[in-house]
């Protein structure tokens, strides 16, 4: 198994993303790269902690390579824009990919750069990229969000296109497929 943690604006969009793809063994909606111990989601909210709303993904490299798990990253937020994704802002929500060894780093920023030449978003790609720091879990009630709230608004209308573009782009990476 292998373990990265990605932020990619609200944790809750990333995480419905992600549990949907064959060889995502779990994800843990949590915090990173803050100054704070055990900071909470209000305190995080506030933007003053440096944390940074994240998803912590253990998969199986044979199943899904880290190459695949970026792509699916990239492709379901904006990692042109810093600290905002849509109508979330603030510093929490700025896209972040947190590497635990010098191939992870290396890899992402191939794929960082691989996007930039191939023009894929007309603005620059503003992800940082930076060693994974001590993670913090978020409340229980942010865990397995979307499936647990489905109907609620922010889910329809954010999370769920998000997990509509994995479906259609991604189909042969879908559990199941």
């Amino acid at each position: 198994m292998e373990l990265i943690t990605l932020g990619g604006g609200c944790f809750w969009c990333i995480e419905a993303v992600f549990q949907e793809m064959t060889g995502v063994e779990s994800i843990v909606s949590g915090y990173m790269g803050g100054h704070v111990d055990n900071p909470t989601y209000q305190e995080v909210c506030l933007g003053g902690t440096g944390h940074v709303e994240v998803v912590q993904i253990s998969f199986d490299p044979a199943q899904s390579s880290l190459r695949e798990i970026l792509a699916v990253f990239f492709t379901v937020h904006d990692p042109t824009t810093r600290d905002r994704q849509g109508n979330d802002e603030g510093p929490q929500y700025r896209s972040a990919v947190f590497y635990n060894s010098e191939e992870q780093k290396q890899l992402a920023a191939e794929v960082m750069r691989d996007l930039e030449m191939l023009g894929i978003y007309s603005d620059r790609i503003v992800t940082e990229l930076r060693p994974a720091e001590h993670f913090w879990p978020a409340e229980a009630y942010h865990q397995n969000y979307y499936r647990t709230n489905p109907n609620q608004g922010y889910c329809q209308f954010v999370v769920g296109p998000k997990v509509k573009k994995f479906r259609e782009k991604f189909a042969a990476k879908r559990k199941g497929a």
